[in-house]
């Protein structure tokens, strides 16, 4: 299942697509937030037709004790509207730390700030969009696992 990755950014929307087998991300695009939210919101639900996208998994900025602070009511309230633009399910996906990952594995490969600032918000929503993957693959195995010991109790 192709997976359209978001990463909700004030000034850029980070953007990361998963390969059709739903197994790996990459950084796919960054759109800059312009000052028609709902015109950014075309741009997303655009890039999902384009995609072929049947899931949109958005990043929450939960604060780090992991409660809902005041980015992550912003999120869900941008949430909320992209829930009406799009024709594909919406799911969110813990963000905390992605856009410092996404930094430091750009720093890692030597890039100047200009270059990362470019490239940061794609990057944070690749790791968000393949932790979310990963966690749909390894639920997947274990309703496997868990379907196979009861065929073999019987």
């Amino acid at each position: 299942m192709r997976t359209l990755g978001l990463d909700l950014g004030s000034v850029r929307i980070g953007v990361a697509l998963s390969n059709s087998e739903g197994t790996v991300a990459v950084p796919y695009q960054v759109v800059t937030r312009s000052k028609d939210r709902s015109g950014d919101h075309r741009k997303i639900a655009a890039l999902v037709a384009e995609a072929e996208a049947e899931c949109v998994v958005v990043g929450m900025p939960y604060s780090l004790d992991g409660s809902i602070g005041p980015a992550a009511r912003r999120a869900q309230a941008e949430i909320k509207l992209l829930r009406r633009v799009l024709s594909v399910p919406v799911e969110t996906y813990d963000e905390r730390f992605t856009t410092v990952t996404a930094d430091r594995s750009l720093r890692e490969m030597n890039l100047g700030a200009a270059e990362r600032r470019k490239m940061v918000d794609s990057v944070a929503a690749s790791i968000i969009l393949q932790g979310w993957l990963d966690s749909r693959l390894s639920e997947l195995s274990a309703d496997v696992n868990a379907n196979k010991l009861k065929d073999d109790q019987q």
